[in-house]
């Protein structure tokens, strides 16, 4: 695995505990309107300086496995960026105007980050878990 620059690590770790903050925040702690505006977006920052700096850890082996999980990554990391897309628009609702009602607007799609986040948590859970493996196996 390619490794991180001192402040490409830095910046993955800061990603990684804005994201933690903006959701637990967003979804436990504040409840004025004016809070939950800057935890959407510290998620939606964080979730992207994770995601990008994650991308940039890239694999030069031959490995099919862990070309795989890389691949799976990268969609987890869709995921996390996705939802913090979501979370932003539970507070300002941009794309209410792309249904033609709204029961339509939120049932399928306000407040819907909780899902993309689990599905990114989990796959980036088990590929992290995997990678490692394998490159214990490899060495």
């Amino acid at each position: 695995m390619k490794q991180l620059t001192k402040l490409q690590a830095n910046l993955f770790l800061i990603g990684g505990v804005l994201m933690v903050i903006g959701a637990g925040c967003f979804s436990f702690g504040f409840i004025y309107p004016r809070m939950l505006q800057v935890t959407c977006w510290l998620f939606l920052v964080g979730t992207v300086m994770f995601s990008i700096m994650q991308s940039m850890q890239s694999y030069e082996g031959r490995n099919l496995a862990i070309i795989r999980l890389k691949k799976i990554q990268g969609f987890a990391d869709l995921f996390f960026v996705l939802s913090g897309i979501n979370m932003v628009d539970t507070v300002y609702h941009f794309f209410g105007t792309l249904f033609d009602n709204q029961e339509a607007y939120i049932t399928y799609f306000y407040n819907k980050w909780v899902v993309l986040l689990l599905i990114a948590a989990i796959l980036e859970l088990y590929t992290t878990h995997r990678i490692s493996s394998e490159l214990k196996k490899e060495n």
